[in-house]
């Protein structure tokens, strides 16, 4: 193990990974508010193009937040023609929410803008070093139970 006291904590994976992710998460923000979006909208229409889940319930499991604030979330991509909602013919509680094509465009829209990010984040990186960073990224999202 490491000499924790000699290691800076700029020098550490955990600060440079929220450092670099909030800067990340605000360019991200601004390139998908043109669109009346926030990050989380677009994570909603991620998980509902994956089919990880569709009920409210669910998607607040796996985006780890209230069902409350997925009910507001889903408003506004309703209000936008994004999603649908349709009662569950099995469980007449329980909201099940559908990506419509207004829906499908907004994702590719979003990922547009996550893809340009990539490009400036990988950039001087080369080939390999960048596809060494994708599947490590990939792999500590998945120990953390992230949606791929």
């Amino acid at each position: 193990m490491k000499d924790v006291k000699q290691e800076k904590l700029t020098d550490t994976v955990a600060f440079r990974l929220g450092t670099l992710g909030a800067i990340t998460a605000d360019r991200f923000a601004e390139g998908i508010a043109v669109h009346g979006l926030r990050p989380k909208h677009a994570g909603l229409l991620a998980l509902l193009a994956s089919g990880a889940a569709a009920s409210q319930q669910e998607i607040a499991r796996a985006m780890r937040v209230t069902p409350s604030l997925v009910v507001g979330l889903a408003d506004h991509l309703e209000e936008l023609g994004a999603v649908g909602r349709e009662r569950d013919p099995g469980d007449r509680r329980r909201q099940v929410l559908t990506l419509t094509d207004r829906g499908l465009e907004l994702l590719a829209a979003c990922t547009g803008v996550a893809h340009t990010l990539d490009e400036e984040l990988t950039a001087g990186l080369g080939d390999a070093p960048a596809a060494a960073l994708r599947e490590a990224l990939a792999v500590l999202a998945a120990r953390s139970g992230l949606p791929g």
